[in-house]
């Protein structure tokens, strides 16, 4: 299965889109997990709200599907403020930014997905923003430009990524709050996915609860596609409840086994094991195995397999773990 449409894509596609307007929480209540850093936003947005002042600028970072953007929404709530929403891929120019800063009202949060997108340009614009509430606007050229400064309206800028390392040390302190979204607990997905089956109108039994806890690698995002899957897959076939028998038989359909590995965490495992006796081998290699990029791989895949200790990175590169041996042969245990 090609992960642009697996279950684990990094990347939300519209389906999800979709699906999130549907689930998405509204309150800081109905938002499972991360409670470290609920409760410290609720203590930043409380005391930004009691002086009247717009909340300090803040950055979320952390894997694919963890809850950020849902964040950004909640964060917008509780300041009971207009969320505008864009994207660094979208932010190309200075123009753009200029257009984005402008078009604000005062009190309004600005959120920036994938912000470690924003080429240096882009965000020597956003600097004095941030700081001053200013946009500097450079006119003509040469020994001939002159500098003119607008003022912008007080705005929070939200700012999420999966790539902390890729912004510059510079932007990153401007940022008053740095949030890291870590990976769930099954229990946490758990009651998430009960959430979305009730919201979703889906009779869901626990067993079949459990299959998809385990198998939605700790990620809210995966846990809410593999719902809908199970549910489409239900429907199909008649079942007017999803027991765990139908869920693992949907799991299986879709190349899921048992701990949500996927045919490519699988080959990765067999590649280390069998071609080069259970590592260390670099990551370059097993991508040319594979025939797989080396950031899609170390992005998308190893993270989990790193987690559930299948899989473990040296000095010297990839090992297979005996917990990864034993899963794909279990002979071998």
């Amino acid at each position: 299965m090609d992960v642009k449409t697996s279950p684990i894509a990094p990347t939300p596609t519209q389906d999800d889109r979709s699906l999130d307007l549907a689930l998405r929480p509204k309150l800081f209540s109905e938002y499972v997990g991360q409670e470290n850093i609920k409760e410290n936003l609720r203590v930043l947005l409380g005391a930004a709200k009691q002086r009247g002042d717009p909340a300090e600028h803040i950055l979320l970072h952390g894997p694919s599907g963890l809850g950020k953007t849902t964040l950004a929404y909640l964060i917008a709530y509780e300041l009971g403020a207009q969320l505008k929403i864009t994207s660094g891929t979208a932010l190309e120019k200075a123009g753009d930014v200029g257009a984005i800063l402008t078009g604000l009202s005062d009190g309004d949060v600005l959120f920036i997905d994938e912000v470690h997108r924003l080429n240096a340009s882009v965000e020597e614009v956003i600097y004095p923003a941030m700081e001053n509430f200013k946009l500097d606007i450079v006119i003509g050229k040469g020994n001939a430009a002159k500098t003119l400064q607008i003022d912008l309206p007080r705005f929070t800028l939200v700012a999420a990524t999966t790539k902390i390392s890729a912004l510059s040390s510079p932007f990153r302190s401007r940022f008053g709050a740095h949030y890291r979204l870590d990976f769930y607990t099954e229990a946490d997905i758990a009651h998430i996915i009960d959430r979305s089956a009730k919201l979703l109108q889906i009779p869901l039994e626990s067993g079949a609860r459990e299959a998809l806890s385990v198998a939605s690698r700790f990620t809210p995002r995966v846990a809410n596609r593999l719902l809908k899957r199970v549910r489409d897959f239900a429907q199909v076939h008649g079942h007017q409840v999803v027991s765990a028998n139908v869920a693992r038989n949907a799991l299986a359909m879709l190349h899921i086994d048992e701990r949500g590995l996927e045919d490519t965490d699988r080959n990765i495992l067999k590649v280390i094991h069998r071609q080069f006796q259970g590592g260390p081998v670099g990551l370059k290699s097993i991508a040319a195995t594979l025939a797989e990029e080396e950031s899609t791989l170390e992005e998308v895949y190893e993270p989990y397999l790193m987690r559930i200790g299948f899989l473990a990175r040296t000095p010297k590169g990839r090992v297979i773990t005996l917990d990864g041996k034993t899963h794909i042969e279990p002979s071998a245990s």
